[in-house]
């Protein structure tokens, strides 16, 4: 039972974080009706700006909470940037085009952040910097609690909360309700719909950049190309919760969390990959909308 309860924690860890690149799919999805397939390799540069900001600027030197705290505003506030750069270049300027353009060229963004780090970042895998030093693991009973694991966890939570409060308490986040639901009648009401789909994707990114640096911190290895399967699993989380729904993005990211910790354990590492792609034929056979979302009526 202890060990059960071990990788139970370990999966919710690793949950927090795919919750964090599923809400920014999940979110522009809301607001656009677009899957922005460049999502994931936002996360990636998250990552590479914290490896750099430790680097060069010295935050691996002085490794604690305060690095750490450091690294992760500028994570999200490089990713954000990159962010509205996408949506102001690459998006609006097809708003009023066909669908499927708009597709077409999420997926070239994708490739030109990927192949594009290739030839800054450098093709080889890069070791992220020690950011933050935990203390001995401290026990519960027979429980293990890695005080990493319970930090990254904390931090998502945290940036989670204020994403929902974002949403659901201000001006801006009710703005953006009413922008999802109509982008002609929040015009109408005097809401700036291109002011509010670029907050969007700011905040959206902002959250996969943190994402990038809690990966980095748990998972000490980052490339390129970290952001394709990543970025993945996350897109099959919010399908799983019902893309379009924050509180569904979360619960789906927790739950391919948990399942890919209990395959690793109790099946075998090599189907860690598959099992996400499992879950998502699932859901789409048994629950197209997924856990929270509703079906929509479109126009044909």
């Amino acid at each position: 039972m202890t060990e059960f309860l071990q990788h139970i924690i370990n999966g919710l860890g690793l949950g927090a974080i795919y919750a964090l690149i599923a809400l920014g799919y999940t979110m522009v999805f809301g607001i656009l009706q677009l899957i922005n397939f460049a999502h994931g390799d936002v996360y990636m540069l998250g990552a590479f700006i914290g490896y750099y900001a430790g680097r060069y600027l010295g935050l691996a030197n002085v490794p604690g909470l305060g690095s750490l705290g450091a690294a992760l505003a500028l994570a999200m506030l490089g990713a954000a940037v990159a962010g509205y750069l996408i949506e102001r270049f690459a998006y609006r300027p097809l708003r009023k085009s066909p669908r499927i353009n708009v597709l077409i060229t999420a997926v070239g963004v994708s490739l030109l952040l990927e192949f594009g780090g290739q030839i800054i970042f450098g093709a080889d895998p890069k070791f992220f910097p020690t950011l933050y030093v935990p203390g001995e693991p401290f026990m519960i009973g027979t429980l293990q609690m890695n005080r990493l694991q319970l930090l990254v966890l904390a931090i998502s939570l945290v940036l989670m909360t204020g994403l929902r409060t974002i949403i659901f308490k201000t001006k801006t986040g009710r703005a953006m309700r009413a922008v999802s639901f109509n982008h002609d009648n929040a015009a109408l009401m005097g809401i700036p719909v291109d002011r509010i789909i670029s907050v969007t994707f700011m905040l959206g990114s902002a959250l996969a950049g943190a994402a990038g640096i809690l990966v980095g911190l748990t998972y000490p290895k980052i490339d390129p190309l970290m952001g394709v399967m990543f970025g993945l699993k996350a897109f099959v989380a919010a399908v799983v919760g019902g893309i379009g729904n924050v509180t569904g993005a979360v619960i789906g990211a927790l739950l391919m969390g948990v399942a890919e910790s209990l395959v690793i354990a109790y099946w075998a590492s090599t189907y860690r990959d598959a099992l996400a792609f499992g879950i998502l034929i699932l859901i789409l056979l048994f629950k197209p909308a997924g856990l929270l979302g509703t079906h929509r009526q479109e126009k044909v």
